[in-house]
């Protein structure tokens, strides 16, 4: 009897194996442990050759960022050194005096409480003007206006920040103010039972005041909120927006549940760093603030006053002392450090939207 055809050992298979193994003969490193692996050529472990270009540009790069730190550190301490005599010279208190007067280098006794009043107040109200503006005029141009329309709009109100702040106050007092003072006296006289707008320290005028001053500063500050705040929304990932306008959404729903919590974060931002430029504005404030005599801020926005800004713009004539400008430098570092806190917080809150 024959033995079956899957049991006989194949012609020329020697070693018992099978003829598929024959067929597709193992790795002989498997077949071999002892055997040693496959040598790979190591990795260069030469350094790369880094260009002359390169390393000149990081070297510029790195020194222009130190040297601009190096520059801030040096500024605030000027300011801390020439004010320490003159705060050394004040016979009130710095932080909580309302009054200012510098003029007798030996009895000097000044203080930054109304400067930092009527700071904050022209500031709050310019921003408190511009914030709801530049959001309507940054999401009509990215939402709304047709590229051809957008463009040129976004081109004239970035113009805005190219006009001088001296040409702001002069048009504030001589064209806008008088412009205004029906309304604003209509509002004195209306709401004069409010303490926000009790009439000021500066009545019968009502031209040269807070309010006046904070709607001009408010359209010099526009720009900048509307550039940053239209460059945020223009980011708005497309698979959002198109997510929702696919699920039936309006223009509007769109804008309030995709555009407006995207940049949010960004749109805050941009109004501190707007808030910085109003704190620190000098020359248009200084041309229209009225500063009154005899009665200090009263918190009305019918009040007249200076800025940290405006006081020393108006004032320079006293620098020929050194403890009389000490105390003016004394109030720079305070709006100095004001700015920065700032700013400080509207660079973190869109660092924290970008991560």
């Amino acid at each position: 009897m024959s033995e079956p055809p899957w049991t006989r050992t194949p012609t020329g298979d020697t070693g018992g194996r099978s003829s598929s193994a024959q067929a597709f003969p193992e790795d002989p490193i498997s077949d071999n442990p002892a055997s040693p692996a496959p040598s790979v050529p190591p990795e260069s472990t030469k350094p790369k050759k880094v260009r002359a270009g390169d390393r000149i540009f990081q070297n510029l790069t790195t020194g222009a960022g130190i040297a601009i730190v190096a520059l801030i550190g040096l500024i605030g301490l000027f300011l801390v050194i020439q004010a320490i005599p003159a705060l050394q010279s004040d016979k009130v208190n710095f932080l909580f005096n309302h009054g200012w007067s510098t003029n007798d280098p030996d009895n000097m006794a000044f203080g930054i409480a109304d400067l930092a009043e009527v700071t904050v107040a022209t500031s709050v109200v310019a921003l408190i003007i511009a914030m709801p503006i530049s959001l309507g005029i940054a999401l009509f141009l990215t939402q709304y206006a047709p590229a051809k329309l957008a463009r040129p709009f976004a081109y004239i109100v970035d113009l805005l920040a190219a006009v001088p702040s001296i040409i702001f106050g002069l048009w504030g007092i001589l064209v806008f103010a008088p412009a205004i003072e029906p309304f604003s006296q209509w509002v004195n006289d209306t709401f004069s039972w409010f303490p926000l707008f009790a009439p000021g320290n500066v009545q019968p005028n009502v031209r040269g005041t807070i309010f006046t001053a904070g709607i001009v500063l408010a359209v010099m500050i526009l720009p900048i909120i509307t550039s940053l705040s239209r460059e945020v929304f223009e980011r708005t990932p497309t698979a959002h927006i198109e997510g929702a306008l696919a699920l039936g959404a309006t223009r509007w729903e769109v804008i309030r549940t995709t555009v407006l919590p995207f940049g949010k974060a960004g749109y805050v931002g941009a109004s501190m760093l707007g808030l910085g430029r109003a704190l620190g504005e000098t020359i248009a404030l200084a041309v229209i603030l009225l500063i009154p005599q005899g009665r200090n801020f009263d918190w009305s926005v019918f009040d007249g006053g200076a800025t940290f800004a405006s006081k020393i713009a108006a004032n320079y004539s006293e620098f020929n002392n050194p403890t009389s400008a000490g105390a003016y430098i004394a109030a720079g570092l305070v709006l100095f450090v004001l700015t920065f806190l700032v700013n400080f917080a509207a660079r973190a809150i869109i660092a924290k939207k970008g991560d």
